[in-house]
């Protein structure tokens, strides 16, 4: 990471006298008054108010007013913002909740993985909570509440947020535009990359489009030397060695557990679907392969349209992410996706899927012979 340095401001030269009045006064012409941009100052306020925000139970819901005297029903008032920050004229559910945006960072620090940092809450971060409030002998209810905030809050004090400045690197790409939908499509591909450099930098500090949109707004993300607020998230290696690995239907996540038995990492998933579940029972680990292609085989797979067999070339957009962790049953494996914010809302073809930074980092922990538990 990089830390912005302070802004130095050049010393404006006074501007010249203007000619006297006939009264005989000398006036100067005005200053011109600098004028803030109204995004960058509620981007400014919800940096702010993220890296401030506590628990506080959510206000109560605005009651309808009294009939007025002539029998007609006065209106209920509107609620206000309550952050007052960037996102205000956005639907309601939409806007992102700074205290939600700290919770999910330091949830993401200490590897018990919301998904996608978005603002917004929802099933993969309450699954998150109630796996952090298990292993912190927390009530479990997957709620965020006054006692979790502290707990997280009191492990790691960093700031978390920071500033970034945007690499010759991140701004290279290769970029290819629209991901095309169909396999067809894909296969002839050179390598199915992200669509730009908004979506590779979102990935990469595993944010939201949206919610990096709103700490940044105007900003060229394709620039190199561009500086950007983004997440400070947690290291990419897990603490030790994963001997073994929960993966449960019913929950949708994934548990990855050390030699000792202690929980090394949670993470949200997508497993099978009624048409091709996944497999039950225990197998292993068989293979790491970082980069993968995908190959629809007709001949070997239960899903699709048939058709001939198709080979889809590596990407982060690959329909396998960016690292396939092969398991001894055949044709499963536990992978990426080129779309981490549905892990958990959507089907898979019967795989284990995760957002790419959660298996990247599992698989820089695992070994052939792992052995991965399907309940």
């Amino acid at each position: 990471m990089t830390v912005r340095r302070p802004v130095r401001f050049a010393v404006l030269a006074a501007l010249p006298l203007l000619a006297a009045t006939a009264c005989g006064d000398r006036t100067r012409e005005p200053r011109a008054v600098a004028r803030t941009d109204p995004g960058t100052t509620a981007a400014s306020q919800l940096r702010q108010s993220i890296e401030t925000a506590t628990y506080s139970p959510p206000a109560a819901a605005p009651q309808p007013t009294s009939p007025s005297p002539g029998g007609e029903t006065g209106e209920t008032p509107t609620p206000a913002n309550p952050s007052g920050v960037a996102g205000a004229a956005l639907p309601e559910d939409s806007r992102p909740d700074p205290a939600m945006v700290r919770a999910q960072i330091l949830l993401d620090r200490t590897r018990f993985s919301p998904g996608i940092v978005d603002g917004l809450g929802g099933q993969n971060t309450r699954q998150a909570i109630a796996a952090f409030e298990e292993a912190n002998d927390l009530a479990v209810d997957g709620e965020l509440d006054a006692a979790v905030f502290q707990r997280l809050a009191a492990g790691d004090s960093r700031k978390v947020l920071t500033d970034y400045t945007i690499t010759a690197e991140d701004a290279a790409g290769p970029f290819i535009g629209t991901v095309p939908e169909d396999i067809e499509a894909m296969s002839r591909l050179e390598t199915v990359g992200y669509a730009n450099a908004r979506e590779a930098l979102a990935e990469k500090f595993h944010m939201t489009e949206a919610l990096l949109d709103a700490l940044n707004p105007g900003a060229d993300f394709a620039r190199a030397g561009q500086n950007i607020v983004v997440a400070q998230t947690g290291p990419d290696a897990l603490q030790g060695e994963v001997s073994r690995i929960v993966v449960s239907k019913a929950e949708q996540s994934v548990r990855a557990f050390g030699a000792d038995g202690t929980l090394l990492a949670f993470y949200p998933a997508t497993i099978g679907s009624t048409g091709t579940p996944s497999p039950s029972g225990s197998h292993t680990v068989r293979a790491i392969a970082p980069r993968p292609n995908y190959t629809y085989d007709p001949s070997r797979v239960s899903y699709g349209d048939g058709g001939r067999k198709v080979i889809v070339p590596p990407g982060p957009n690959n329909p396998v992410g960016s690292v396939w962790i092969d398991l001894s049953r055949d044709t499963y494996g536990i992978h990426g996706t080129a779309d981490p914010e549905k892990i958990g809302k959507t089907a898979s073809n019967g795989c284990v899927r995760l957002t790419n930074w959660d298996v990247e980092q599992l698989a820089a922990a695992v070994k052939a012979g792992v052995e991965v538990k399907f309940t």
